[in-house]
C-alpha cells in the first residue's frame, strides 16, 4: 500500500511505500475512499499540545512511532476479512470507528473506547491512518454502513460529527429555544451547528474572529454570530438576550475559555472541546455561587457514531459541506488548514473512490 506519512515532525509529508497488511483474527482490511484533514493531525505532524504552564505534551513520549500515516476520518470499501472477522462481507461500504481502545478494560466492554483508561490503538495516531491506499481495522464492530450517504461527508462524521454530538449531549435536556453558544465557526462548529438543528434546537450563536466564517455559519443555520474581537463576554450576553447557559467551546484556547467563561450565567454549562491549547484561570467562589459546570468532551463512542449515522439516514443532518483534493496533496491540505486558509471540511479522494 502507498501512505502519505509524517516522517519527521512538522517536515513536509512522504509518500512510502509500505507491505499491504493481511488481516488475521476478527481483523478487517478497509480499502479508503476518503479521508478527512482534521485540525487534530496538526497537533500530530507539530508532535504535541499545549498544556499552559505545564509545558507541551508530546505525543512521542505517548507512544505515537513514526513513520504514521494519520487520519481518522476514515471511509471505505472492505477489501479483505481476517478468518473470525464476523457481520461484513467483502465490497461493503463503511464509515471507520478510530478511536479504538484496548478492547479489554471495562470502558471498551461497555462501547466506550473513547474513554479507554490503556493504551489505545487509535488509527491515524498509534496505528497508521487514512492519509493511505488501505487501513487495517481491528474488529468489524468498528464498521457503520454507510447506508448510502455521501463518502466524504459520511467519512468527516468519525470524527467531527461524533465529536459535537457528543458535546451538545453534555448540555442536558434543554429548550429548543434556549440560546447555545458555539466558539469557532470552522469544520467542527459548521458541524456542530447543523447536529444541533438535526437535534430541534432553533437558537444557535455562532462566534468567530473569521467574518467569512461567520458567513459560513450563517448559511448553516446560526441565528446570531459574534465576531470576537473587543469585549466578546459582552457581545455573546448581547447576542443571547442575557448571560449564557450553554456555550460548547470548539477552539478552546486561553483567549476563548476566558470569555466563554465569563459569558455564562447561574446554572451555565461550558463544554471544552478543541486542542488549541492554553489554560484559564477559574475564581473558585464564582463557580459555586454561579453553579458552573465545566465539562470536558473528548470524540465520542461507537454508539454515537451510529447515532450519527442514523441522523443522517433518517435525512435530520443536512451534509457538511466539504471540499475534495486527492489523497496526494495532503501535506498541501495539512498546510492550508494550519494557515487558517480552509472553511468547513476538506476531504481527501483516494484513487479508489
Amino acid at each position: 500500500m502507498r501512505a502519505w506519512s509524517v516522517v519527521e515532525t512538522g517536515a513536509p509529508l512522504q509518500a512510502l511505500d509500505m507491505p499491504t497488511p493481511e488481516p488475521k483474527g476478527s481483523e478487517v482490511l478497509v480499502e479508503v475512499t476518503h479521508c478527512g484533514v482534521c485540525h487534530s493531525d496538526l497537533h500530530i505532524w507539530e508532535g504535541g499540545y499545549d498544556l499552559g504552564s505545564r509545558g507541551k505534551l508530546s505525543l512521542k513520549d505517548r507512544g505515537v512511532v513514526l513513520p504514521l500515516a494519520m487520519g481518522h476520518e476514515i471511509a471505505g470499501r472492505v477489501a479483505a476479512l481476517g478468518p473470525d472477522a464476523k457481520g461484513v462481507a467483502v465490497g461493503e461500504a463503511k464509515v471507520v470507528y478510530p478511536w479504538i481502545g484496548c478492547g479489554k478494560c471495562e470502558r471498551c466492554a461497555a462501547d466506550e473506547d473513547n474513554m479507554c483508561p490503556n493504551q489505545a490503538r487509535t488509527l491515524g495516531i498509534y496505528r497508521n491512518g487514512g492519509y493511505a491506499t488501505h487501513v487495517l481495522v481491528p474488529d468489524a464492530k468498528y464498521l457503520v454502513p454507510m447506508d448510502g450517504a455521501d463518502p466524504a461527508v459520511a467519512a468527516t462524521y468519525a470524527c467531527s460529527g461524533i465529536t459535537v454530538y457528543s458535546a451538545i449531549r453534555k448540555l442536558g435536556d434543554i429548550p429548543p429555544d434556549r440560546p447555545v453558544v458555539l466558539v469557532g465557526a470552522g469544520g467542527l462548529g459548521l458541524g456542530a451547528i447543523h447536529m444541533l438543528r438535526a437535534l430541534g434546537h432553533r437558537r444557535i450563536v455562532s462566534v468567530d474572529v473569521s467574518a467569512e466564517k461567520l458567513e459560513a455559519a450563517r448559511k448553516a443555520g446560526a441565528t446570531e454570530t459574534v465576531l470576537a474581537e473587543g469585549d466578546v463576554t459582552a457581545a455573546i450576553t448581547a447576542a443571547c438576550g442575557g448571560p449564557a447557559l450553554a456555550v460548547i467551546d470548539l477552539v478552546n484556547g486561553s483567549a476563548t475559555a476566558r470569555f466563554a467563561f465569563d459569558a455564562l450565567g447561574k446554572g451555565g454549562t461550558l463544554v471544552q472541546v478543541g486542542l488549541f491549547g492554553g489554560e484559564i484561570t477559574v475564581p473558585l467562589p464564582i463557580m459555586a455561587i454561579r453553579a458552573l459546570a465545566l465539562q470536558g468532551s473528548y470524540v465520542g463512542s461507537p454508539s454515537d457514531l451510529r447515532a450519527v449515522m442514523a441522523l443522517a439516514k433518517e435525512g435530520k443532518l443536512s451534509p457538511l459541506p466539504v471540499s475534495t483534493a486527492p489523497m496526494d496533496q495532503a501535506g498541501a491540505v495539512l498546510e492550508r488548514l494550519r494557515d487558517g486558509k480552509v472553511t468547513g471540511r476538506v476531504v481527501l479522494r483516494a484513487d479508489a473512490a
